[in-house]
């Protein structure tokens, strides 16, 4: 398990996104098949570089106040 961002490879797969969410590896494919994921393609390989995963992670934490 990663004990924080710093210990993230430069790009991820599918299953290092999940093993760091804390989500199911399916998941984590679903996320990098998600045209609003910032994906990077390598061949046939979908992978997400380190520093715009964590600008998405950023972007979407919810502030919890309740919307109007």
């Amino acid at each position: 398990m990663y004990k924080d961002s710093n210990d993230l490879p430069a790009t991820l797969n599918a299953g290092q996104v999940a093993k760091y969410l804390g989500i199911s590896r399916a998941s984590g494919y679903s996320l990098l098949n998600d045209s609003q994921f910032p994906t990077l393609k390598i061949g046939k390989r979908l992978v997400v570089p380190k520093e715009a995963f964590i600008l998405w992670i950023e972007a979407n934490i919810r502030s919890g106040k309740p919307t109007e």
